[in-house]
């Protein structure tokens, strides 16, 4: 069985280990110099592996069942195993986090790169393919390769060559139009895991703060999404993790006159509330009471927006006024402008829909013997290695598919 693996990222990689383990002649063509240079950025270099919430409502997909299969056919602990068989061992954060132990992405990509080559797998890099077509008995992959075009023939065909997200690492959604004329659906793709384009106002003081919070994004009365998190005050508006977990949920709505309300109460509401009834009363100055959840400037700028003295004591405060200070930390509203672009997103939303695809194999329900893995399809976890679970499920279950014999 010869196997062509089309992206030499995460899921072209694992997909592309899998065939070969499993018997299949491998080729595997990947368009930079390099294999994997998304996912030595991943995790800010530490590449985030996987993460112990992995589970199905955890992603956007248009089919929970369908990512629930995927997940049940190569979850967390198969691709634990997977890691440490190839030489990378992996420790887990408190939230459940996964890291390499050596917090490298290097380490990953390194390890990959020598069990493909020590599998047998022909690696083609910088090679770009510009199409594939399919005939009765297999696929002709059309590619670029020092300067040179070439054909070569193949019994099956994985696509792993992602989205549209980091265009200067290689990832720019080129093979889509070819999938399209294969009689795939090709969604638009869009920016998600962005940092969101907002109008701070009065908040514009908070640029670099970062907080804990809660985000929930309104269209007009209808809630879009909720997320809590890890959050950054910009010059440009809203970054990480709490932010970046909704940013799909904007580039879908362009044009629409989206808000964004900042919950800074989310992780210790109660211990607020209750801390407020015992010095209501007291002498405490007001910014020495904020001063116990927020950094001095959270607490300045809340004040002097809410036109309070610097210096004003708790006991100072009417009722309506701190009745409003705290309605507005748990409720600021920002006016949303948009994401940022490609360059500054972590995956990609749209392209191949899932029910074209069968979860079991990744392969194409219009195409016999073409996969579709990670990027190229319509999925998007949040931050916090979700993405890259994805992308290695999907790499190993069509990996493997690929390469099984064909039943007569």
């Amino acid at each position: 069985m010869t196997v062509a693996v089309i992206g030499a990222g995460a899921s072209g990689m694992m997909a592309a280990l899998q065939a070969a383990w499993n018997g299949a002649a491998v080729t595997l063509f990947e368009r930079n110099a390099a294999l994997g240079r998304k996912v030595l950025v991943t995790g800010s270099g530490r590449c985030n592996i996987t993460n112990d919430a992995a589970a199905a409502a955890a992603y956007a997909c248009a089919d929970p069942q369908w990512m629930e299969t995927v997940l049940a056919g190569f979850g967390v602990q198969d691709l634990l195993a997977t890691l440490a068989e190839i030489g990378v061992l992996a420790h887990k954060t408190p939230d459940g986090w996964y890291y390499p132990l050596s917090e490298s992405a290097r380490t990953v990509v390194d390890a990959f790169e020598s069990a493909l080559r020590l599998a047998g797998v022909t690696i083609y890099s910088p090679a770009r393919v510009s199409a594939i077509r399919a005939g009765k008995k297999g696929f002709t992959v059309r590619y670029a390769r020092e300067e040179k075009e070439a054909e070569q023939a193949f019994d099956r065909v994985i696509v792993s060559a992602g989205g549209a997200a980091y265009p200067s690492l290689g990832t720019r959604g080129e093979l889509f139009p070819a999938l399209a004329r294969l009689g795939h659906t090709v969604l638009p793709n869009r920016p998600a895991l962005a940092p969101v384009l907002a109008d701070l106002g009065d908040l514009q003081p908070l640029e670099g703060v970062r907080l804990d919070l809660g985000v929930t994004l309104w269209n007009g009365a209808q809630r879009l999404a909720t997320a809590r998190g890890n959050a950054i005050f910009t010059k440009w508006g809203m970054n990480g993790p709490a932010v970046m977990d909704i940013s799909h949920h904007v580039s879908a709505h362009p044009g629409d006159e989206l808000r964004l309300s900042l919950d800074l109460l989310a992780f210790f509401r109660e211990e607020f509330d209750r801390f407020l009834v015992e010095k209501r009363h007291s002498g405490m100055p007001l910014r020495v009471f904020l001063g116990a959840f927020f950094p001095p400037k959270v607490a300045a700028t809340y004040m002097k927006n809410a036109r309070l003295a610097e210096d004003v004591l708790l006991n100072q405060v009417n009722d309506r006024a701190l009745a409003g200070l705290v309605d507005r930390l748990a409720d600021t509203r920002l006016r949303v402008k948009g994401v940022r672009d490609f360059e500054y997103c972590q995956v990609s939303a749209g392209g191949v829909p899932v029910d074209e695809v069968d979860p079991r194999t990744l392969e194409s329900r219009r195409v016999k013997g073409l996969y579709l893995t990670g990027e190229t399809l319509d999925v998007v976890g949040p931050c916090g290695g979700y993405n890259l679970q994805f992308a290695f499920s999907s790499g190993a279950l069509a990996g493997r598919a690929a390469a099984a014999p064909v039943l007569r």
